[in-house]
């Protein structure tokens, strides 16, 4: 390493940023971009206590946690060896990861010569604290988790919540709280000890979107396409962005932005990768995401049944639903929707009839409740193809995840059927609807599928 790259190290954070990414992850490329540098100098504003509230909302695999929970860091501590630092994400596993990364650039042999002052403890230097010889650390903790007896002068939250528990009221809810009257707490010096946060955007009521009502933050928001004309004037860093501008093209081109349109669902790419997360008015899907046909396909590479069952037969209860569906081509086309209110007996002989009726390659059967039944019933009289599914998670957030295969025209419902109006009206309604047995019927096919689909491409890879 020649001085004057050891020079520029040290003064430089993208450069030093650059560097840190080589050691966490040696077959990483670097690609400098001006996001990079701006958040650079955002984050020497702060360890200069010049902005002491930071949010920065930003795509993912922008390199965030680099820049903000390995990199920075290090060269906080690099240059302030008394420097308290807590770090918190949602889950431990990421913040030990996080940690772990930052200490094996402290250790690294080229930190050492680049600030040879700094040296870590023996008797303090686990994967999820380390401490320098002159008593500062690095603190890593969970949303949620134990923070008592810690305090810190640099507070980081890095992704306080997953995709998945943003979708969850109580969950967000849950960790505002926390940020309140935990975390926020932990600060040594209440005014000009610094905290910063990143993300990328899940819900309008996610943390950013709690702090930013409140005021008082700087907000530094990176979405992945510019939708309006943008100026950054800040430090060293002055960059106009044009309408429809990539944030980082050599490293996520258009051709990966607009394959990460369909994968995701453009409610999901508004907000994780445009920072515009927006509460869905009425349901969570639209009527034209469907295809529609006129006339199903007479050869089908396959038919799937799925089956919600129901055991009780009043009106006020829910209902039990077989959904029969022809898969071809890559599209699901939706044959038949069946809605019964009937006691068990009754239930089973419909079950019977239908799989006669439509000869299914296929059969699920929610595995639980009555359906806990029919499935033994029919392994035990016949050789029905039977698969039984155990439903994971709330379900909007299992709605969630299969959204995005409908919107990419997956799903192909008939122009006319006598059942359409029914079925199409308690799909749109969802998730405020009266009953969702029928959309509960969907999401089980469809989420079969979707995971039935990685299997097989996952097998093929191996």
């Amino acid at each position: 390493m020649t001085q004057w790259y050891q020079d520029l190290l040290k003064c430089d954070l993208p450069t030093f940023i650059g560097k840190t990414l080589f050691a966490v992850d040696p077959g990483a490329s670097y690609l400098p971009n001006w996001h990079i540098d701006l958040i650079a100098e955002y984050l020497e504003a702060a360890r200069r206590a010049e902005i002491t509230r930071l949010i920065i909302n930003m795509p993912p695999r922008s390199l965030k946690s680099v820049c903000v929970s390995v990199a920075w860091p290090a060269w906080l501590l690099g240059h302030d060896p008394q420097s308290r630092i807590i770090a918190a994400s949602y889950a431990s596993s990421l913040s030990i990861k996080h940690s772990l990364d930052c200490r094996r650039v402290m250790t690294s042999q080229w930190y050492r010569k680049l600030f040879p002052e700094v040296a870590l403890t023996r008797d303090q230097n686990e994967k999820h604290k380390f401490m320098t010889t002159q008593r500062g650390y690095r603190f890593a903790t969970s949303v949620g988790g134990s923070t008592m007896g810690e305090g810190g002068n640099f507070l980081i939250i890095d992704d306080p919540v997953s995709p998945v528990q943003a979708l969850n009221a109580h969950w967000r809810d849950h960790v505002n709280h926390w940020f309140d009257h935990t975390f926020a707490s932990r600060l040594d010096n209440k005014k000009d000890g610094v905290i910063v946060l990143v993300m990328q955007r899940l819900h309008p009521h996610d943390l950013s979107g709690y702090l930013l009502a409140k005021a008082g933050w700087e907000h530094l928001n990176l979405p992945a396409v510019a939708t309006k004309p943008e100026v950054h004037d800040f430090g060293r860093v002055s960059k106009k962005r044009d309408v429809g501008e990539l944030l980082h093209p050599g490293r996520e081109d258009v051709r990966l932005i607009e394959r990460a349109k369909v994968e995701l669902g453009s409610a999901a790419f508004a907000a994780q990768y445009q920072q515009q997360p927006v509460c869905e008015e009425g349901g969570m899907v639209r009527p034209w995401w469907f295809g529609r046909y006129k006339t199903a396909p007479v050869s089908a590479d396959r038919r799937v049944q799925s089956w919600d069952t129901a055991i009780k037969s009043g009106q006020e209860h829910d209902a039990s639903v077989c959904l029969t569906f022809a898969e071809c081509e890559g599209r699901s086309y939706l044959l038949d929707a069946r809605v019964f209110r009937r006691e068990y007996p009754d239930l089973k002989r419909a079950f019977y009839a239908l799989a006669e009726q439509w000869n299914p390659q296929t059969i699920l059967i929610e595995d639980r409740a009555s359906g806990q039944q029919l499935l033994q019933d029919v392994r035990r009289e016949t050789l029905l193809p039977i698969i039984a599914i155990q439903p994971k998670n709330d379900k909007v957030t299992r709605f969630a995840a299969i959204s995005a295969m409908i919107e990419a025209g997956r799903v192909v419902l008939p122009e006319q059927a006598a059942w359409l109006t029914d079925f199409e009206a308690e799909l749109f309604a969802f998730p405020g609807g009266i009953h969702d047995d029928q959309v509960d019927a969907l999401m089980q096919y469809l989420d079969w599928l979707r995971i039935s689909v990685w299997e097989r491409l996952r097998i093929r890879r191996l």
